[in-house]
């Protein structure tokens, strides 16, 4: 297993998803999963899909500038850091983003995300 490899496919999985479906990002976080959404702890499936279903927009297209990975601890879990510019539908500037997945593999063989940190970026 390539963890750039792995991470580069989850990120395009991920952001895809987001910004056609974010309801159907459910089956990407498990209970223990936890989202720190620009400082808001929102923990569990459930409460993390109705979060991010829940954000203001309609339309957003995320730009992803980096990609940047680290396997984590002995059970195969990782850490994949990405920054980019989302466009959100109606705006006229692009917004500068970062976010952290700490992966953790199935007994399937993929993996899920049990730890979510976002934040915009400020200029």
């Amino acid at each position: 297993m390539d963890p750039d490899a792995v991470a580069k496919a989850f990120v395009e999985h991920y952001y895809r998803t987001f910004d056609s479906s974010r309801a159907a990002l459910g089956g990407l976080y498990q209970d223990a999963s936890m989202l720190t959404f620009e400082g808001d702890k929102i923990q569990g499936a459930a409460a993390i899909v109705a979060k991010l279903s829940s954000l203001p927009f309609q339309q957003c297209a995320h730009a992803i500038a980096t990609v940047d990975c680290q396997p984590s601890g002995p059970s195969g879990g990782m850490l994949v850091f990405v920054s980019g510019s989302l466009q959100l539908g109606g705006e006229q500037h692009p917004l500068k983003f970062s976010q952290m997945f700490h992966l953790m593999p199935t007994p399937q063989g993929s993996f899920y995300v049990l730890n979510d940190i976002f934040r915009l970026n400020y200029a």
